[in-house]
């Protein structure tokens, strides 16, 4: 009994939350945000091309990031980190460990990121905050699941610690001085390539809903400075094979690219398509990139990363 209430009290503070952070407010003409720089902390979902410019998702030349498009509508540009600019999200980046979804060590996590953010600048008044996370955390656990290292319960456990952790550093941004802080968490990894080939759907979306309910709850009373787009709700719209078509989209199930790592690529494990690999040479045979919502298997195309811009973008504004 104790356990369902507690299971009860945790959905009801994370509804309030979303309702909180996700609320939208009257934008005018003489309020309306315009932002200096935008900064950017996360995982390959966010990463703006750390290697080389590449980017998890198809490379064909087209503005291919959500981010990208998100600030191109603001009339500013974000660059990676590597190249001089203040995009600190890299793929692979879990939330407060530096060995990433793959298994490797040396990934700056999202906690180091900001770290190194504020270890060398400051915060301006109208800087535009971005930070995601929970998809590498979320593919680490289940690996571990797969190769018998731990249980579901486990995995579970482990999730929801680093949604608090993520949390934290929402926390942590606004208490250094960010005004306008945009947070998101996973997407539904449960109806993703990669689930389906697992047979692990409903496993999957369970853990990215704990890891989204974790992150909201500690930061429900931030809702002046945070703003919270729910990258869930609207992914699974355009990535859901029944709604794909509304988007103009065909195939919501395979992934266009072709482009095999042999390594441990996107962290799924090795002789996985990579995205960060592909271009518009390197997709499947026949296939139209614009009908597709799924570069490889966890990654999204660059019709959908446009698509979420245009969202995310209209949502801030909404909101300042």
């Amino acid at each position: 009994m104790i356990a369902t209430w507690s299971l009860r009290a945790a959905l009801i503070a994370a509804g309030a939350a979303l309702s909180l952070l996700a609320g939208c407010g009257s934008s005018t003409t003489a309020s309306a945000l315009t932002p200096t720089r935008v900064i950017a902390f996360g995982d390959a979902f966010s990463d703006v091309g750390q290697l080389g410019g590449k980017k998890y998702t198809v490379n064909d030349g087209s503005v291919n990031n959500w981010l990208n498009e998100l600030t191109t509508l603001f009339g500013v540009t974000v660059a990676p980190v590597s190249a001089g600019g203040t995009g600190y999200a890299r793929g692979l980046a879990r939330v407060n460990t530096s060995t990433n979804a793959a298994g490797q060590p040396g990934t700056l996590s999202v906690t180091q990121q900001v770290d190194a953010f504020l270890a060398s600048d400051k915060f301006g008044l109208n800087d535009l905050v971005f930070i995601n996370g929970g998809m590498s955390d979320v593919v680490a656990e289940m690996n571990a699941v797969t190769a018998g290292t731990q249980t579901q319960a486990q995995m579970q456990t482990n999730v929801q610690k680093a949604g608090n952790d993520l949390a934290n550093q929402v926390i942590r941004l606004v208490d250094s001085g960010a005004n306008y802080v945009v947070v998101m968490g996973t997407y539904n990894l449960g109806q993703t390539p990669w689930a389906t080939s697992l047979g692990q759907n409903a496993v999957l979306t369970t853990m990215s809903t704990k890891f989204n309910e974790a992150m909201l709850v500690p930061i429900v009373a931030m809702g002046k400075h945070v703003l919270y787009v729910d990258s869930t709700y609207y992914l699974n719209l355009i990535s859901n094979p029944v709604s794909a078509p509304y988007y103009g989209l065909t195939n919501a199930v395979d992934p266009v690219c072709t482009s095999v790592d042999a390594g441990t690529g996107i962290g799924i494990g090795a002789g996985q398509v990579n995205s960060l690999l592909c271009t518009a040479d390197t997709i499947v045979s026949g296939a139209s990139i614009a009908s597709y919502a799924f570069a490889d298997r966890l990654h999204f195309t660059p019709v959908v990363q446009r698509l979420f811009g245009d969202y995310a973008y209209a949502r801030v504004r909404a909101r300042w």
